[in-house]
């Protein structure tokens, strides 16, 4: 933040149109840093007011996610998923059952374990929860000149490369 609080924003420059001092790694780690920041920031935020409706915290969102595509799953296997500890998820799942987002069952493959299972109430919640985040990018993106949607377009492929690389743990933990 500059002095009089606010956010310092960068020019409506890709990074090739960059000075080469502004285009070093360090400098792209922080820019890129700042940007998933702010994107997700103004995202959650404009979501809270367009949406009032939508309550679910990101941690909630982030498991009916994983679960939407990974279910049933036990604990340990979402706390590893999503790199959390065991506990913090169980904190969590034990809200989303109380929600009736999630629904606790037995591991068919070992029935001393449970699993967990995305309801159809979960289900329909992650469904409005994505629709609503959708139409929020849509908007944005259409207030895009056609440069700057090519632009974001062609850093998809490459935003997911370093997510993934980050998953896997290569990223320094």
């Amino acid at each position: 933040m500059d002095a009089v609080g606010k956010v310092p924003t960068m020019p409506p420059q890709s990074p090739s149109h960059l000075p080469a001092h502004r285009t070093g790694s360090a400098t792209d780690s922080r820019l890129l840093t700042e940007a998933v920041t702010r994107l997700r920031r103004a995202l959650r935020a404009s979501i809270r007011t367009d949406y009032p409706w939508e309550t679910l915290p990101m941690a909630q969102v982030e498991l009916l996610q994983v679960l939407a595509e990974h279910s049933p799953a036990r604990i340990g296997d979402l706390a590893a998923r999503q790199r959390l500890a065991a506990s913090t998820v169980s904190g969590l799942i034990g809200q989303m059952i109380s929600a009736g987002l999630v629904a606790r069952g037995v591991d068919p493959a070992d029935r001393r374990a449970s699993v967990v299972t995305l309801t159809e109430a979960g289900r329909e919640q992650l469904t409005a929860w994505t629709r609503a985040h959708e139409n929020r990018l849509d908007a944005a993106l259409e207030s895009l000149d056609e440069p700057d949607r090519t632009a974001v377009r062609a850093a998809l492929p490459a935003l997911f490369r370093v997510a993934e690389f980050l998953e896997e743990g290569a990223g320094g933990e």
